[in-house]
């Protein structure tokens, strides 16, 4: 009988010895929080734009074509006035103010006589003569139109007006210089509606807006997307310098990055304010918001614990899975341990930022209470402190691929980039600044900051 004790004791002690423990801890339940909210701050983009006055003259060219003015009545002052444009206008910059040259073919129909006694006494005289009109413009910008306020200046004919009397052909500038008075106005304001028309900066403005903030996939593999939701949009007034209109545009909007699906485009182009501003600062401030979801940050950790063990000597565990999810403001990191322990443990720790690796931690990193209890009774080799400073080691993960990337990317719209023909974008991005991180029910959230400075150049629009 002693020997069978003696056997049954040993057998069971080698069981016991040789046979992995199990554990089943208490989940900390995550918190109930509400759906995924942040604070956000705002970013405002600073975007100097440089429109050569030739885009000016060649668009106000393409809208102003043929017949510009056309007066059919002759009963209201005695004349019927038709006007070509007979070659292409030319623009430039005279003493801070735009001098249009306008060559024009001009068809005059004038009526003389007089009505007495209930008869008509009129005979009309026809003229056909050309010449080139000299205008001079102020330049303003207005809701986003280049705006102009054209005064006529000057005509200069190509030969002096006449007409044929009794075969002698005599000069009718008597006649003329009031015909001048009547259209010229016609003159400075198709001028204007030309240029207003073809430098409306509006739509095109909206409609870059609009593929800007259409989230786009910065990282396949990671399934990362940048958005921008913008709110308001800046401009100062246009200044006329040499052969170029400068002014500012200015967007104050926020920056987001997402991890996991195609995120919604939240931009509306009916709810953009846009707004007159006397300055602006001379560069980017971009806020940016990196989100990071906890399924996403497994999968990550996972990854870091493939392949290691943790323990000493024959009392050794690997971890096959990492679940991440926060409560009380505290990360809950939930392990499944596979060796001499079977089952899943709970560390909570503090997310923290090291600026110089670039790399999301968790500091305090601690088993929670109950998980720390069980570890007591079955396995405290799991305790000591070397075997917890190893896994908050390797509880760790880089945001410099996405840092890097995210400049990258944006750098790509900074080297002479061309949304539109003739439209060049550039600029340099400067260092990315972290600010801080927050929890919320969802996802860890990483702030940064990039400055840099970027301009648009119109040049050779079509």
């Amino acid at each position: 009988m002693k020997k069978i004790a003696a056997f049954v004791f040993a057998s069971l002690f080698a069981v016991g010895c040789g046979s992995p423990q199990k554990i089943e801890a208490l989940k900390p339940e995550p918190d109930q929080a509400e759906p995924l909210l942040y604070d956000n701050a705002v970013s405002f983009i600073d975007i100097p734009v440089v429109v050569k006055i030739k885009d000016i003259e060649n668009q106000t060219n393409k809208t102003l074509t043929g017949l510009i003015y056309e007066d059919n009545n002759i009963e209201d002052d005695d004349y019927q006035v038709k006007i070509w444009k007979l070659a292409p206008i030319t623009l430039a910059n005279e003493k801070g103010k735009i001098k249009t040259v306008l060559p024009l073919k001009a068809h005059v129909k004038y009526r003389i006589g007089t009505k007495r006694l209930g008869i008509d006494l009129f005979d009309t005289k026809e003229f056909n003569f050309n010449g080139n009109v000299s205008l001079v413009s102020d330049v303003a910008l207005t809701n986003w139109k280049v705006k102009t306020h054209t005064e006529f200046k000057s005509i200069q004919w190509n030969e002096s007006p006449t007409m044929n009397v009794m075969g002698k052909a005599v000069p009718i500038t008597y006649i003329i210089n009031p015909a001048l008075q009547l259209f010229k106005s016609k003159i400075e304001k198709s001028i204007d509606e030309a240029i207003a028309q073809s430098m409306d900066f509006k739509p095109s403005v909206l409609d870059a807006l609009d593929k800007i903030c259409t989230p786009f996939q910065m990282n396949q593999a990671y399934d990362t997307w940048l958005r921008i939701n913008p709110s308001e949009l800046y401009t100062t007034e246009a200044k006329l310098q040499q052969d170029k209109i400068m002014f500012e545009m200015g967007l104050k909007c926020t920056i987001e990055t997402l991890v996991g699906q195609k995120p919604t485009d939240q931009f509306d182009r009916s709810k953009i304010v846009l707004k007159p501003v006397a300055k602006m600062p001379d560069h980017i401030t971009a806020n940016i918001v990196a989100v990071s979801t906890y399924a996403d940050a497994s999968k990550i950790l996972t990854k870091n614990f493939m392949g290691q063990e943790f323990g000493s000597g024959s009392k050794k565990v690997k971890v096959q899975g990492v679940e991440l999810w926060q409560k009380n403001g505290k990360m809950i990191i939930a392990l499944d341990l596979l060796g001499s322990l079977n089952g899943r443990i709970y560390l909570s720790g503090v997310p923290q930022y090291n600026d110089q690796t670039k790399e999301i931690y968790f500091d305090q990193l601690d088993y929670v209470l109950d998980t720390k209890g069980r570890l007591t009774r079955t396995a405290n080799w799991l305790l000591q402190g070397y075997v917890l400073r190893k896994m908050q080691e390797t509880c760790r993960y880089s945001i410099q691929p996405n840092l890097d990337e995210g400049k990258a990317n944006l750098l790509q719209y900074m080297k002479n980039y061309s949304p539109m023909p003739g439209v060049f974008v550039n600029g340099q991005v400067g260092d990315i600044q972290f600010q801080k991180i927050q929890l919320t029910n969802k996802a860890i959230i990483a702030f940064v900051k990039i400055t840099g400075e970027v301009s648009v150049v119109v040049d050779g629009l079509k």
